[in-house]
């Protein structure tokens, strides 16, 4: 690839919109749910099924509960999609209270 074509290529891939989010992680076999948000929500899937088949969550009892139980036993939920906002402040405090909600709401804990 050349110069300007990678150059255009690294532009194009800044301008892409990322859509943030929550998301609902369930574990079928014992019930429960983690409850977390990501700023790209299109790779989020990904990333918690790399660092819980390497044993590296931060999340002791999820890794636990993923140990236990196995791949299989997990599904990954986008239960909401979070507006773009251009306030970084504004941005965070909606996540936060959008986040609370779902725990509430799903009676779930912390990612």
């Amino acid at each position: 690839m050349k110069s300007e074509e990678r150059k255009a290529a690294v532009a194009e891939y800044k301008k892409r919109k990322v859509a943030s989010g929550i998301f609902a992680l369930r574990c079928s076999a014992d019930g429960q749910i983690w409850v977390g948000r990501a700023p790209d929500v299109s790779k989020i899937e990904n990333r918690l099924w790399f660092t819980l088949e390497r044993g590296a969550s931060i999340n002791r009892t999820l890794q636990a509960s993923w140990q236990q139980h196995g791949r299989k036993a997990f599904a990954i939920e986008i239960v909401e999609h979070l507006e773009e906002e251009s306030d970084p402040y504004l941005r965070e405090s909606v996540a936060k209270e959008r986040l609370a909600f779902w725990r509430a709401s799903l009676s779930a804990s912390a990612f």
